[in-house]
């Protein structure tokens, strides 16, 4: 089937008398419903198994997923995840949890929880890793945040400025937005790294309103910059803080540490 095809709606091939499915006979005895909730008509497509089976076979050839083609920029959950992360997460441990269950009853789950959040600390070299976040923008925005509560507690609230390389993802300018704080685009030089030149003018142009600096290494060019430690020195000289998007965090496992080469806030992208 081409991606161009048209699917008719379930309920276009629906014809009276058709059944996908016939239960069983209750094996326990009936409950009546209360009569303000009994209907004449549900309005639902009456459709034979077959072609319930077929509709929706061709609706999933019409997706693109990974199976069938390349994602050359986020959807990272799609993009990368193995197909065993599905099966796990389908394990009855995991599936017939429950957020208000009794903690003494999700002991295993914390565990791993925990177990995952030390391995995070030792992995990316910070004194403690968070879970609550549910993606990387959520991430970022908790990130750029704790920046932000970092300089009102130390008494200048005065701080509204972020710095964001040309080569950054898109969700750290408007993480910076959504923060409240202003953006400052910092140009890359010819070989794809941070152009230092135009870093040290804005730190100076803006040193006293400086909360920090987002920098993703490797970068969206698909380049460790070169002069990494130089740039968290200038921005921290200038009293901001390095906040590192981890998307590619897969490039730097077991090579080197975002908090030994200068990063103060990290978000893990576990793709």
């Amino acid at each position: 089937m081409g991606k161009t095809a048209v699917e008719p709606l379930i309920f276009e091939i629906s014809r009276p008398g058709r059944c996908a499915v016939a239960l069983p006979e209750p094996d326990v005895p009936p409950a009546d419903l209360p009569e303000g909730l009994l209907r004449e008509e549900l309005g639902l497509p009456e459709v034979s198994e077959p072609d319930l089976v077929r509709h929706y076979t061709r609706l999933s050839q019409m997706n693109y997923g990974v199976d069938i083609g390349f994602y050359p920029l986020g959807s990272c959950t799609m993009k990368y995840n193995p197909k065993i992360n599905e099966e796990m997460c389908r394990l009855p441990g995991f599936a017939y949890l429950h957020p208000y269950q009794d903690e003494e009853t999700v002991q295993g789950a914390l565990f791993l929880m925990y177990s995952l959040q030390e391995f995070l600390k030792e992995i990316g070299g910070f004194a403690a890793v968070s879970l609550q976040p549910a993606a990387g923008a959520h991430g970022e925005l908790t990130g750029v945040l704790m920046m932000r509560a970092y300089h009102l507690d130390r008494g200048e609230p005065h701080r509204d400025v972020i710095l964001v390389p040309d080569s950054a993802h898109g969700t750290n300018p408007a993480t910076t937005t959504m923060s409240g704080l202003r953006v400052v685009e910092i140009p890359s030089d010819d070989r794809g790294n941070v152009d230092l030149a135009a870093l040290r003018a804005a730190c100076e142009a803006h040193g006293d309103r400086l909360v920090g600096m987002m920098l993703t290494n490797p970068n969206t060019l698909g380049l460790f910059d070169e002069h990494l430690e130089e740039i968290a020195g200038l921005v921290h000289q200038h009293g901001g803080l390095m906040y590192g998007d981890g998307a590619n965090m897969n490039a730097l496992l077991g090579i080197a540490r975002p908090g030994d080469l200068g990063f103060d806030v990290l978000h893990y992208n576990l793709h």
